[in-house]
């Protein structure tokens, strides 16, 4: 299998790379991200000119047409340089659906305005209470003429408070689960914003009989699938998020190994500190190569869980193991505001919390180790 990226996707990542460098100083980044929005509509605008925003959408539908890989590329590159821009909130997850589920004109009135920047979604899903994999879904849907309304509470929703339009589950009348396009200024919609700990945005959206347009064909039954297939197309994201992070982090170890002086000699001549950088390569590495994986399956049209359990574990694993090792060799330094160093663990953390923990893909896994055979030699 060939692993290599083609001369099309590295002039794709070298690009990004490029822009997000322009943009992104450890200072002007620490600017953006105090902000009541948190990231940049400047950044965003030039994200959408290159393409970036409408990658995974169809040509026909104001996309790019790219695959698995090109976003992979993309999503580690916004992970290397912290860029908080929410293409994988506002874009890839809730676009995905819409993508997936959407009827033709619901595919072509939203999304031509998300490839363009104009028109931000975000997708809610989640509940006070409910916890990855097994998130049950309490907000409930009517039918009201020939719409519907919703009932209930969305927690977290992840840059839900800059969206325009929400990607909403919600049990239908007769059973299953339903996905519901939401106008965030319609009557009976309440967010209540907030920050999390890594400086990214969310909100926590109330709907009370809020009115709600049926996402797909009313014959097409439940959404469940395409939750569960999006949801694995995310966590494939996020690992290759994960990946960008942990490479800055080690790159920043590294150098500070090599500038930083104790007992007259720079840190990179003792020894156990060398070791332990190694050792931080290898767990970068290994999380590298099943970000991989879980996107080469992606590619292939396969959204296989177990998969994306794998992925996800051995990513979160790699990530706790270089965000703890970088912060310890920095030292003091490591925790502050002003080192990026801190930013990349707070962010690290984050992922490593979100569609599910390391832990619980292990249970996942666990639960399934019975159904294989046994390899004998």
């Amino acid at each position: 299998m060939d692993f290599e990226l083609t001369e099309e996707q590295v002039l794709l990542g070298s690009t990004i790379r490029d822009l997000l460098a322009r943009a992104y100083e450890p200072e002007s980044r620490l600017k953006v991200l105090d902000t009541e929005l948190g990231w940049s509509r400047e950044v965003w605008s030039q994200l959408a000119e290159l393409g970036v925003l409408g990658l995974s959408f169809d040509e026909e539908d104001g996309g790019v047409g790219a695959g698995p890989v090109e976003t992979m590329i993309v999503m580690e590159e916004l992970g290397r340089r912290q860029a908080p821009e929410p293409l994988l909130d506002a874009v890839l997850l809730p676009g995905g659906l819409v993508h997936a589920v959407g009827t033709a004109g619901q595919r072509q009135r939203i999304l031509p305005e998300v490839a363009a920047g104009t028109r931000l979604l975000a997708f809610a899903h989640e509940e006070p209470g409910s916890r990855w994999p097994d998130a049950e879904v309490a907000t409930t849907a009517v039918a009201d003429g020939a719409g519907y309304r919703l009932t209930g509470v969305k927690n977290p929703v992840a840059h839900g408070d800059c969206a325009d339009e929400l990607v909403v589950s919600a049990e239908l009348p007769d059973g299953g689960v339903g996905l519901f396009l939401v106008d965030v200024t319609a009557a009976g919609v309440r967010r209540t914003p907030y920050r999390s700990y890594d400086e990214r945005r969310g909100a926590q959206v109330e709907f009370e009989s809020a009115p709600a347009e049926l996402l797909g064909e009313p014959a097409a039954g439940t959404a469940g699938p395409a939750i569960a297939a999006a949801i694995i197309a995310a966590q494939a994201s996020l690992n290759a998020e994960a990946v960008g992070a942990m490479t800055e982090a080690l790159r920043l170890t590294t150098e500070y190994l090599k500038t930083r002086k104790q007992f007259g000699v720079t840190l990179s001549m003792f020894q156990a500190l060398t070791h332990r950088a190694a050792n931080m390569y290898v767990s970068l590495e290994l999380a590298r190569s099943m970000s991989y994986y879980a996107t080469a399956s992606l590619a292939d049209a396969v959204a296989d869980p177990m998969i994306a359990s794998r992925a996800k574990l051995q990513v979160d694993r790699s990530a706790r193991h270089i965000g703890q090792e970088a912060v310890q060799m920095h030292g003091g330094i490591g925790i502050t505001t002003e080192y990026p160093v801190s930013h990349y663990v707070a962010r690290l953390t984050a992922i490593g919390r979100t569609f599910g923990s390391d832990l619980e893909h292990l249970r996942l896994l666990g639960e399934r180790v019975a159904g294989y055979g046994l390899a004998e030699l």
